[in-house]
């Protein structure tokens, strides 16, 4: 884990790293922001999940979201979205496929499976990182994310029960399997069988008995994918079923930008650093 960046701000430190990936077979490159608190003790950690063509650089340049974590004492861990190098498979023509749209599956056909494996490198391999080489409280976390990085999160949330203290997303893809962005990443990385993409969709999970965890959902309704791509009201059908505690606050006027989320990013993140410190 080499430290490739070191920024001081609000007393704290955003770090950038790089590593060699055991689950994506390539250099991963993450952003980590400390609190001043971690100077002095291990401190619990939010994982931010960024959407499609992003990088680990989108939150912590855009979101604000370090000045509120440095009050609350929580650290921020920014991954990137998908694997990255020369020798990982892309479709440079589309935007939303190949590198910087992981949607945090672990693929399982040729050419993705061998790198695109983003769901392990998410759940097991960055946390044991991160946890082992800093200042972060063993298994004290919390996940959140942005569209692809959204529905990352839910998936995250409901697949690794008790793995996360609280769960919530901005704009997520909530429906992937019938989504246009989901029909393509999910066709190209999991095959043809639709049954098998069923573990990675936030409302088929809850459909099929997963276990549920609380949510907390931000949805503008100026969002431009809104209606095409995104499906909150599919999930919160499928919560409401079965009895789940969801969230859902439809912002009025909000479109699907940083501007969005650093209008909120505060209060989704006091919420989760009220669980983290239970």
């Amino acid at each position: 884990m080499q430290l490739i960046e070191q920024v001081k701000e609000f007393g704290g430190w955003l770090n950038r790293y790089q590593h060699e990936s055991i689950s994506c077979h390539c250099t991963m490159t993450f952003s980590v922001y400390l609190p001043p608190q971690a100077e002095t003790e291990q401190v619990p950690a939010v994982y931010w999940l960024s959407g499609l063509t992003c990088t680990d650089d989108n939150m912590r340049t855009k979101a604000g979201a370090q000045r509120y974590a440095a009050e609350l004492g929580i650290a921020l861990i920014m991954p990137d979205t998908s694997p990255r190098g020369d020798d990982v498979p892309d479709v440079p023509e589309r935007y939303d496929l190949g590198k910087g749209a992981g949607f945090y599956v672990n693929a399982t056909q040729a050419p993705w499976a061998r790198h695109y494996q983003m769901y392990d490198y998410v759940t097991v391999e960055l946390p044991a990182l991160v946890e082992a080489k800093l200042p972060l409280i063993a298994g004290v976390k919390s996940i959140s994310g942005h569209s692809m990085g959204g529905h990352g999160a839910l998936i995250c949330g409901l697949r690794e029960p008790g793995a996360y203290r609280s769960v919530s997303a901005f704009a997520p893809i909530c429906h992937p399997r019938i989504a246009p962005w989901g029909e393509g990443c999910f066709s190209a990385y999991l095959g043809d069988d639709r049954a098998q993409w069923n573990a990675y969709d936030a409302t088929e999970l809850v459909k099929s008995g997963q276990p549920l965890v609380p949510l907390l959902i931000d949805q503008g309704t100026d969002d431009e994918f809104l209606a095409e791509q995104l499906f909150p009201l599919d999930l919160q059908v499928a919560y409401a079923e079965r009895g789940g505690s969801l969230t859902l606050r439809m912002q009025p006027g909000y479109d699907h930008s940083y501007h969005f989320i650093a209008s909120f990013i505060g209060e989704h993140l006091a919420y989760h650093a009220k669980a983290l410190r239970q």
